[in-house]
């Protein structure tokens, strides 16, 4: 990690950079490379994807999946006798866990409000029904993410989705990681399916003979994968483009800062392009948090993200007052907000734009990755200036109904009439005024 003095310069190493560009790694070039036979940028390879998909389904999912994973599938939806066997292919103790986060992550977004309305006297309402179906797309493959399937499928289940589908990268002999089916059956999944990658996006926008079509698609996964949701949008639709993971952790002088340092840690071992920052006005808090990052980085696995992502987005950033951190959050925007200050609550409504706000040092970010309730699919690339953590709201869609009574009609026919002569379209103002006459 770097140390950086005065807000101007740490303004512009966090700000100075593009985040809506997508970034290609060495190792994704040499994948697509290898995929293709042939140099192809992240986009060509998208839109040849997609149109293999389109053209020849089922085929085109196990080609892709023999090819960018080197797993030979048979079968591309898995069956209920694997849901039943995983559960005996956990631990009791991992069972309880996901259990509880399950309980934690229902009760959380159960509180939301989904409710319709409508005003008889004014004729004018709004049905809010869920959306039909839905794709989720959960990491996988040589990792699980068990806790991803519950923080997406949860709160599409409230929402009253009638049909939640699963689409997973499997492991090395084609099977999915126990845990990854057993959340999926905790959360109520209906269909899940052993493909991953921006072909398993393409299958659920445009179907296969496995794979009926989605309504919407959902969820974390790589560039190639964001790539794609981006590419199927307006065909499907989508919750929103996941970049890099990202995390302010803002400290004054009372924080600990071996929390501080586990906090940026647990961060930094997201992935290589993940942005751990660490804001503070205390020079000698930020010198012991670097000293505490640097230490208990030792520990992690050498082939850690963590050692890549401190070294490359790692900022320390000394600031001259705390009003300079909140402005400087504020324009960040970042998915994760941790307040590891003396009294969170006083200082947390001046922060506007953050997926997530973890409130004192006993609200570690990973609660909120786990076991804290709300989901931890949130915006990322500043996008948390306009965009909201994966909520129900994600998962239903909203009608507006309008049945005027007569004596209203009167009232705003004529206004009606008067606009639509006024921009030019004489068939709205007639439509208007034959309900006029009639009257």
């Amino acid at each position: 990690m770097k140390i950086i003095n005065g807000v101007a310069d740490t303004r512009s190493t966090l700000l100075d950079r593009d985040f809506t560009k997508i970034n290609a790694s060495p190792g994704l070039q040499n994948k697509l490379r290898t995929v293709f036979d042939r140099d192809i940028t992240p986009e060509e390879a998208i839109s040849e994807i997609l149109r293999e998909v389109q053209s020849n389904g089922d085929q085109a999912l196990i080609k892709f999946t023999n090819r960018f994973d080197n797993i030979q599938i048979t079968q591309i939806d898995v069956t209920p006798s694997e849901i039943a066997d995983a559960y005996d292919a956990i631990d009791s103790s991992l069972l309880e866990a996901l259990n509880i986060a399950a309980d934690r992550i229902r009760a959380f977004h159960n509180r939301q409000e989904i409710k319709g309305w409508f005003d008889t006297s004014e004729g004018l309402g709004q049905a809010i029904r869920p959306i039909n179906r839905v794709g989720l797309y959960v990491p996988g493959g040589s990792a699980s993410y068990p806790s991803t399937v519950l923080m997406s499928a949860i709160p599409a289940n409230i929402a009253g989705v009638k049909e939640i589908v699963v689409a997973t990268p499997a492991q090395e002999g084609g099977d999915i990681h126990p845990a990854t089916l057993v959340a999926c059956d905790i959360a109520g999944v209906n269909t899940i399916y052993r493909i991953g990658g921006p072909h398993a996006i393409a299958a659920l926008a445009y179907g296969t003979d496995t794979i009926q079509a989605v309504d919407k698609i959902c969820g974390p996964g790589n560039v190639l994968v964001q790539l794609a949701k981006k590419s199927v949008f307006g065909i499907v639709g989508i919750d929103t483009i996941q970049g890099p993971s990202e995390s302010i952790v803002i400290a004054d002088e009372h924080a600990n800062p071996v929390y501080c340092a586990a906090d940026l840690l647990a961060q930094a071992e997201h992935s290589e392009d993940a942005c751990p920052i660490f804001l503070t006005t205390s020079k000698d808090i930020a010198q012991q948090v670097l000293e505490q990052t640097e230490s208990a980085l030792q520990e992690l696995p050498e082939n850690s993200p963590a050692h890549l992502s401190l070294e490359r987005n790692g900022v320390i950033g000394i600031l001259d007052t705390f009003d300079e951190i909140v402005e400087l959050a504020n324009e960040y925007a970042p998915e994760h907000l941790c307040l590891s200050v003396k009294n969170p609550m006083e200082v947390a409504d001046k922060f506007l734009n953050a997926g997530g706000i973890f409130l004192g040092e006993k609200s570690p970010e990973v609660l909120g990755d786990y076991t804290a309730g709300p989901s931890h699919i949130m915006p990322t690339s500043r996008a948390a200036r306009f965009a909201s953590p994966l909520n129900v709201l994600d998962f239903v869609k909203i009608t507006s109904l309008v049945g005027i009574p007569e004596h209203i009609l009167s009232e705003i026919g004529a206004a009606a009439k008067r606009i639509g002569d006024s921009e030019g379209l004489p068939a709205h103002a007639h439509a208007a005024e034959t309900r006029l006459l009639e009257n």
